[in-house]
């Protein structure tokens, strides 16, 4: 049988600050979220992330994205949210943050704005509202209109 190691969003986080491309870590966390430990949900989320000493902007800006996230996945999923994503370091971005392609465009930021979802637009972060799009769920949904059609 095949087994994996639980990605925690606090060895995303970790793996982020140490370079990896964030997609690759917070890819592996949703394949731990939504597939290979989805019992153990409240496992992978419960660790506060390990903050730099001095994070750089970017760390930081990352930091509270994460923070987000989990706020998000326990919004979406119904699981108790840890309480260290409410911890001040991760509450606002100072700056607004526009996540997406062209998102340097005016009329793709008025779109993420109105779309993104409230964890990530209360923090000032701007996403898609599929953000964390989640391939087993729109596999499942497509399965079940085939069987409907």
């Amino acid at each position: 049988m095949f087994t994996t190691q639980p990605q925690t969003m606090q060895c995303a986080y970790q793996e982020i600050i140490e370079g990896k491309d964030p997609w690759i870590p917070l890819g592996n966390f949703m394949n731990s979220w939504h597939a290979y430990h989805k019992r153990r949900r409240s496992m992978l989320i419960k660790e506060p992330l390990e903050l730099p000493e001095n994070p750089t902007p970017e760390q930081h800006q990352w930091a509270v994205f994460c923070a987000a996230s989990v706020e998000y996945f326990c919004q979406k999923y119904h699981v108790r949210c840890p309480r260290w994503i409410f911890d001040a370091a991760y509450e606002r971005l100072e700056e607004p943050w526009y996540y997406g392609s062209h998102a340097h465009l005016e009329q793709v930021r008025k779109a993420l704005e109105e779309e993104s979802p409230e964890p990530f637009r209360r923090r000032n972060i701007f996403v898609s509202q599929r953000i964390y799009a989640n391939k087993w769920e729109i596999a499942e949904d497509l399965l079940q209109r085939r069987k409907t059609a």
